[in-house]
């Protein structure tokens, strides 16, 4: 008797650099790898949308369409090339009108695309409908999708297999046209168990007829286990990704996948160990000099009770090393449990991954629940869709008060129908403001990525990617035995004495930096009633508000700063004129230190 042929996506080159690097990797340094892939049989790849659209403006300079269009022409025109939409929010964080759901599956066909996945974190089917009705009249294939993970101890009312039940009968119920479902767990916390209860009912619900696959994470290490239960259960398909962007956060590696279906009827994909060991060699040459995060490649036995996605910690925890403050995450995942308990049970996949992540940051930074992030306080109040559960009543006043908005129970998708700054019309008249061509690439990419898509546009990009060529810096000599060296951008004095074979470390003190002026600005603590306007964390300069001579007002914002795509405004703490502007757009700047200087 024949083995089951189960069908096998690589996610290395979407999920993979997502949950490892994230998403930070350039298109030139990845594409032999993709040749590689298709030698060693891969046909079916995950290979754009989710982060990996946002993160090439924010911080590879690189545009994504062209991206999709070399990889198309790598893959080879037969290939299975799927992409990632979160509905009605599609690959941004922000939810789109039904303009810009078109214009995204429009596009995403243009370029390449054979398959969109399509999913919404709070499983709540009206956010699914217009978008899959745009990827099936764009004519691509449309995987919908009911998102999974466990609930923190204690927390009932959602994430169960009764649960998932309910979500694919209102999928069905609905007249959402599919070609294929999937369950996805962005943070690998769902028990084998739950794994194979809700499968078997998934397959009972379709039929045998209806491809139905599993999508998971290594973060909480059961993904090995919970692949076998869906296998078992009847699953058609999964996903899997290469070494070394394999494991930890990301999705279990193929050759793993192989070893343990050995012995069991299951056909996977038809890939041969030699040849995916071959691809792997590949892969690895590519990425050598990528700097490998510690953190994207352990399994925490914690993510269960702060069900963080693989593939937005990393992409947190750059952010956090961008800032100067990886220091505070330890602390940041332990406050997620409290957000996910008191925020509805939205799944934590983005956007609400982020959301709760952003929440958990304020709690950590401000202290706890003393500022509303504005995603996580806009889903409270209902303003990307139902929440599984009812929020905490007491969250849910803090969020109206502190945004000035009511709870709504309209639809999103009419919401940012109503919303002029969401509309074709008025990212138009930027571009034209700007001198910018009005392609519809352009409209979108300047729609989806805000102020860094225009600096992108504009050739304004900035490349932020960590290899350890430039974050480990050649050591300069400066005496027989004495050294410079640069680490993560910081200036090192080492000494060190001979020995028969080796070096013995004997000292090493920070150097002074030389381009700083000696009399820059120290951190002092707080605004208050200061003329000297300090920033109130380790953030990036996103804009500056003021002009050297400008008059303001006590409580005027004069800076905003940005971190974990968060924007952050800094407020005058008295009335003045601005006599020193002590920063740059763009600048990392430390909690702290002084920005604005008023007279």
């Amino acid at each position: 008797m024949a083995k089951k042929f189960i069908d096998i996506m690589d996610t290395t080159f979407r999920d993979g650099f997502q949950s490892v690097f994230g998403a930070r990797v350039l298109m030139n340094d990845f594409l032999p790898a993709v040749s590689a892939a298709k030698e060693a049989g891969i046909n079916h790849f995950e290979f754009g949308g989710g982060a990996r659209f946002q993160s090439l403006y924010f911080y590879l300079n690189e545009d994504a369409f062209t991206m999709m269009d070399k990889f198309r022409e790598a893959a080879g025109k037969d290939a299975n090339l799927q992409t990632l939409s979160r509905g009605v929010n599609t690959v941004t964080l922000d939810t789109g009108s039904r303009e810009l759901i078109d214009m995204h599956a429009k596009l995403f066909a243009k370029h390449g695309t054979t398959t969109i996945r399509n999913f919404d974190a709070l499983n709540d089917v009206k956010n699914l409908e217009y978008s899959a009705q745009r990827i099936k009249h764009h004519g691509l294939k449309h995987e919908v999708v009911v998102t999974m993970m466990d609930l923190p101890p204690n927390c009932v009312g959602a994430h169960d297999a009764e649960f998932y039940e309910k979500c694919l009968r209102e999928i069905l119920d609905s007249g959402i046209e599919f070609d294929s479902v999937c369950f996805k767990d962005a943070s690998g916390t769902s028990s084998p168990e739950k794994v194979y209860r809700t499968i078997k009912m998934a397959r009972r619900l379709l039929g045998d007829n209806v491809h139905l696959r599993l999508h998971t994470h290594e973060t909480a290490g059961v993904s090995i286990a919970c692949y076998l239960a869906a296998l078992e259960a009847g699953a058609d398909g999964i996903d899997l990704a290469a070494s070394p962007v394999s494991g930890g956060t990301s999705q279990p590696d193929i050759l793993t996948m192989l070893h343990a279906v050995k012995g069991k009827d299951y056909d996977l994909g038809g890939l041969e160990v030699d040849k995916i060991l071959k691809y792997e060699d590949v892969l690895h040459d590519c990425l050598k000099d990528y700097f490998m995060p510690p953190e994207a490649t352990q399994v925490s036995p914690l993510i269960p009770f702060s069900p963080m996605p693989g593939g937005a910690l990393t992409a947190n925890t750059q952010m956090m090393r961008d800032n100067n403050i990886l220091d505070k995450f330890p602390a940041v995942i332990k406050a997620m449990r409290e957000v996910v308990e008191k925020g509805g049970y939205g799944t934590s996949v983005t956007p609400v991954s982020q959301f709760y992540f952003q929440q958990a940051f304020n709690n950590v930074m401000f202290g706890p629940w003393k500022k509303i992030a504005e995603g996580y306080g806009k889903m409270v109040l209902g303003y990307f869709g139902k929440t599984p559960v009812t929020p905490s009543a007491d969250i849910v006043e803090l969020a109206a008060k502190q945004l000035n908005l009511e709870p709504t129970t309209a639809p999103a998708i009419d919401i940012a129908d109503q919303d002029e700054t969401k509309s074709i019309a008025y990212t138009k008249a930027i571009l034209e403001k700007e001198g910018i061509e009005a392609t519809e690439e352009n409209i979108f990419i300047a729609a989806a990525c805000k102020e860094k898509g225009i600096a992108y546009l504009k050739g304004e990009g900035k490349v932020m990617v960590r290899k350890n060529s430039d974050i480990i810096k050649p050591a300069t000599k400066s005496g027989s035995n004495q050294f410079s060296v640069t680490v993560n951008g910081h200036n090192y004095n080492v000494e060190v004495a001979d020995g028969f074979d080796n070096f013995t470390l004997k000292s090493i003190t920070p150097a002074k930096e030389s381009n700083q002026p000696k009399d820059e600005p120290k951190a002092v603590s707080s605004t208050g009633a200061s003329n000297e306007i300090t920033a109130t964390m380790s953030a990036g300069v996103f804009k500056i508000l003021v002009n050297i001579g400008d008059s303001v007002k006590a409580g005027q914002t004069v800076v905003i700063l940005e971190a974990m795509k968060m924007e952050i405004p800094i407020e005058a703490g008295c009335d003045g004129e601005v006599e020193e502007i002590l920063i740059s757009q763009g600048q990392t700047v430390e909690d702290g230190q002084l920005l604005v200087k008023l007279k």
